[in-house]
Parts: structure tokens; sequence; C-alpha cells
């Protein structure tokens, strides 16, 4: 049984006391929720100011992208160990806006996947199509092209680790969200990719979340899909009551 994911993308926001005022408040909404992996991304500037605060309570750091070598002359990139120091068990890797304003490649995404899991992190692989993609029916070519690049060459045991990000992009930060069903579909596709390239059983171990515009009034309704393994939150997680509901949506 696949334990479901609910992670925050902070993206560029938050400075350490606007996180330590959001920690304050949200910390006891969701103490005791031992049913979902909470996960808070956030800017590396505030990565020791969250570990410290989450430190002993059930929620779980992640940064939101890290670099494929261990070190060397890459000015403003981060390596694992610099992220590892402060106790980061997940990193974002691929997210669109990383592929899409900062050029990222599918060749570059697999070696920072690769780098993060000999590295002891667990990659947040986003993957997911532009609206005109999915307009001329190009979503599950553009899924398989991101899946195959990163996880043809992976072991089985590392293939279970990720967790995949489906984002489609026409629904990041627009308040568009694909239906339940919709997002079902994808992820299922997803799910199957992943069946071919190994077998049924790793498949079925990975987890499979979805981003896009997910707030309060629908996690439930994405949640109740059964191959939908949790939520990747962007603007919704910025809220400590909006995010605590999401996180809580069983009760």
């Amino acid at each position: 049984m696949r334990k479901p994911i609910i992670a925050a993308n902070w993206k560029m926001h938050k400075t350490v006391k606007e996180a330590n005022d959001f920690l304050q408040e949200f910390i006891p909404l969701v103490e005791g929720n031992n049913d979902v992996d909470i996960v808070l991304c956030v800017p590396f500037t505030v990565l020791d100011a969250v570990s410290k605060k989450i430190a002993d309570t059930n929620i779980t750091l992640g940064a939101q992208n890290v670099y494929c070598q261990d070190k060397g002359a890459f000015t403003g990139e981060v390596a694992p160990q610099m992220l590892l120091e402060f106790g980061t068990k997940y990193v974002i890797i691929g997210h669109s806006e990383r592929r899409a304003v900062f050029g990222e490649t599918d060749e570059l995404i697999k070696e920072k996947v690769n780098k993060a899991l000999q590295s002891g992190l667990i990659p947040i692989l986003c993957v997911g199509e532009t609206l005109e993609e999915r307009e001329k029916g190009f979503t599950e070519a553009k899924c398989r092209k991101q899946i195959e690049a990163v996880f043809h060459g992976l072991t089985k045991d590392q293939a279970a680790q990720i967790v995949i990000a489906y984002e489609p992009i026409w629904a990041i930060g627009t308040g568009k969200t694909a239906s339940s069903s919709d997002a079902e579909q994808t992820i299922s596709y997803i799910r199957s990719l992943l069946s071919g390239i190994f077998d049924e059983d790793t498949a079925l171990k990975v987890r499979i979340q979805y981003g896009g515009s997910v707030k309060p009034e629908n996690v439930q309704d994405l949640m109740a899909q059964p191959n939908i393994d949790g939520a990747l939150v962007g603007g919704a997680s910025l809220d400590p009551q909006s995010f605590a509901k999401i996180v809580n949506y069983k009760e």
C-alpha cells in the first residue's frame, strides 16, 4: 500500500521570519496526522530555520532544486551534501519552471535524479504537458518522453524510491485544475509506462502525485482516485490554514 505524500512547493516565497510564522501556525494543525507524508519544499535560504522548527515533528524537509555535481565551479548551484546537511530528505527535480525559465533539459534532469539517488535524497520528479500539447493530443507522448529519459538505466530499487509529480503546465498557478478523472487517466498511463520499463510490481511501488492548482476544495476528489498518491501544492501551500486542510483531507 502506497502512503500518500502531500508536498508544499513554496517556490520563491517566504523569508526566515515568514517561514517561522507559517510553521508556528501550521505545526499544531497537522500534529498527529501520520496518514500522509508531509513535506515542505522550501527555498535554500530558509532550509536551516525550517529544519530546526520541524525537528521532532511529523513534517519532513524538502528542497526545490539540486545540482548534479558534488562540488566545483558552478556558481549559484547547490550540491546534494549541502542539502543533506540540513536534514533535507526530498528534492524537487525538473519542475516545469526549471525546464521553461532556466532551460533544463531531460538529460540534465536525468543527471540530477541520478546524483540525488546516489546521495540519499528522494527526487520528486515533475512531468507534464503545456496547454498547446494537451489540445493537440500530445499529453501521453510528452509524459512518455520525460519519464523514459529519466527511468531508463535505473534499477528497480532506484525507480521505486522516486516520487513522480504529474503537473500539467497549463494548470500551474492558473486556478485551472485537471479534472480528477483526467488526472487519474494520465497518472494511470504513467504507471503503465513504468510497468513497461520495469514490471508491474515496481510500477505499483512508485508514488505519483498530482500538481496544478490543488486546493482544499478539490483535494478529496483527486485523492479518491486509485492511482493518485498525493499532491504537489504551490499557491495553496503558502497559507498554513489552507495547506493544513489539504494535508488533513481525510478528516
